[in-house]
């Protein structure tokens, strides 16, 4: 990790949870990390706790689900940091809702948030990198084994689908950078089961979140953020395209 200290990083929902975790973990390996957010304040907090360090955070309020807030943070970005050499698309959001009677409101949050949110933000990111002519950038997007399979869980197909076109974005980003000779770095590191608070708020009555999380094994955040340290720590010529990270024991939801 020695050649991205002082280097920037974004970070999308940096306000708890992965996050939160891979914020904190940049920043201990001497990261300029920008942490975006809707809820500032739990950021804030989190960069009061890491004064001392050799990284920083910068907190940036952002609401993934409208350009207009993205725009105006990777600006902000540019101006406080200088650029952008990492971007962890980490923001998203999920919801139990089923086909058949699920909420319009809530489908179309979910794909405002982890399928456009992620693009536009990938698109700001690479055009500051590319302004600056930068070679050795890294874009990683926190996916999901869901969007490597259908989940059996009824309630959860239209997240699937969400991360499924994360699954297809990241390949076709691979194959626009390959073909452009960029050569900027894209990863999408999909976990497993992760105690966050993300499930617990999307989750209907029919799931109970508690009983799951005794039952199932589950990943902690850091977990998650040691992950991403390891994608960005690969030497320069080395891209890890897909990195699936599971509990032991963990078989498919």
């Amino acid at each position: 990790m020695e050649r991205w200290t002082d280097k920037v990083a974004v970070v999308t929902g940096s306000s708890s949870g992965i996050g939160a975790a891979v914020s904190l973990e940049l920043v201990k390996h001497g990261m300029q990390v920008a942490g975006l957010a809707r809820r500032i304040s739990k950021v804030q907090e989190l960069a009061d706790s890491l004064t001392g360090g050799p990284g920083k955070l910068l907190p940036i309020r952002c609401d993934i689900s409208k350009e207009d807030d993205i725009l105006c943070a990777f600006a902000e970005v540019k101006k406080k940091l200088g650029g952008v050499d990492v971007l962890v698309n980490n923001a998203g959001v999920m919801y139990e809702s089923l086909l058949s009677e699920g909420s319009s409101d809530e489908w179309r949050n979910m794909f405002d948030v982890n399928v456009l949110g992620l693009s536009v933000c990938t698109r700001e990111a690479l055009k500051i990198m590319r302004e600056r002519d930068l070679s050795s950038g890294h874009i990683v997007h926190i996916n999901s084994i869901a969007g490597h399979y259908d989940v059996s869980m009824p309630g959860f197909h239209m997240y699937s689908a969400t991360k499924h076109a994360v699954t297809a974005l990241t390949e076709g980003l691979r194959r626009e950078l390959v073909s452009q000779n960029s050569r900027i770095r894209v990863t999408s590191v999909s976990p497993g089961l992760v105690d966050t608070e993300m499930l617990r708020a999307g989750a209907r009555k029919s799931l109970n979140t508690d009983e799951l999380y005794a039952r199932v094994p589950s990943l902690k955040p850091r977990d998650v953020a040691d992950a991403v340290v390891y994608v960005l720590a690969a030497p320069p010529h080395v891209q890890i395209h897909e990195l699936t990270v599971k509990p032991v024991g963990e078989i498919n939801l």
